[in-house]
């Protein structure tokens, strides 16, 4: 068996039928393991859903923002975007199907133990606070997961939105704590020192405002173990000190990537 980390998606089902084409996936024994964001701004969103779907057990799945922000659209609890191309998933006969499978997916998944360097593993679609170690990541992953699987789970999407609380604190509870959970999950870029969690800069960290730093540049509790994650497509690097960012910008024109786990090598197809 092999196992294939595959970066943000978002609906670019020909692109990504060529790259497992390239790769050689066997849908028998091979597995996937996608880093959110499989939905939204590209052509075949829909599509796209439903393929993965019907990997069954050889996909392994983290939510990212734009998939979340599915859910919220399906259940009334967002807003539509112009640039969105998701409305025909909410629309199509198998929607109840797509979306129960969609929500019943964690923030974070624990990778298998076959990375040749042999430290452990962690896919997420953003990042993960410097205070948080792996497996708080996953404890945490598992507390939101079971509200967006249980009875409940649209009134969680409607107190999902918004940018506060701007601190972590492990005293937080109710809502509070499950938004910052989500939004470090699945929005995280950049931090202050202080802990702060941005939400607006999205460019080139190297270029970023006096201050800000990608929360991979600070040292925490996740040690030389490797992280797994996507949603910055204008990072411009694959690799960092954190591990590798599998986004690099399908949707916009770039590549769509994956990194086959076993031996950290990496395999790119063109938009």
């Amino acid at each position: 068996m092999t196992h294939y980390a595959i970066g943000d998606v978002q609906g670019c089902l020909d692109p990504l039928l060529a790259l497992l084409d390239k790769i050689h996936f066997n849908p028998t024994n091979d597995t996937l393991w996608f880093a959110g964001d499989l939905v939204n701004r590209g052509p075949k969103s829909l599509e796209t859903l439903r393929f993965i779907h019907s990997l069954g057990d050889q996909a392994r799945v983290v939510l990212g923002n734009h998939d979340l922000h599915l859910l919220a659209l399906w259940c009334g609890s967002g807003k539509s975007h112009k640039s969105d191309t998701i409305e025909e998933i909410v629309q199509a006969p198998d929607a109840d199907v797509l979306i129960d499978w969609l929500r019943a997916q964690p923030l974070a998944l624990e990778l298998p133990a076959v990375l040749p360097t042999g430290q452990r593993g962690l896919m997420v679609h953003a990042g993960i606070l410097p205070q948080w170690s792996f497996d708080n990541a996953l404890a945490f992953s598992d507390e939101v997961q079971a509200v967006l699987a249980g009875p409940d789970w649209k009134s969680f999407m409607a107190e999902l939105y918004g940018n506060k609380p701007e601190y972590w604190d492990f005293s937080l509870t109710g809502f509070d704590r499950l938004r910052v959970i989500v939004n470090v999950c699945t929005r995280l870029r950049m931090l202050y020192a202080d802990g702060k969690i941005d939400f607006k800069y999205k460019e080139d960290p190297a270029v970023a405002p006096e201050g800000l730093h990608p929360w991979f540049e600070y040292p925490g509790e996740r040690g030389e173990d490797l992280i797994l994650f996507g949603h910055w497509s204008t990072l411009n690097k694959v690799q960092n000190s954190a591990g590798y960012c599998l986004d690099t910008g399908c949707v916009w024109g770039g590549h769509l990537t994956a990194l086959q786990l076993d031996t950290l090598e990496l395999t790119q197809v063109p938009a």
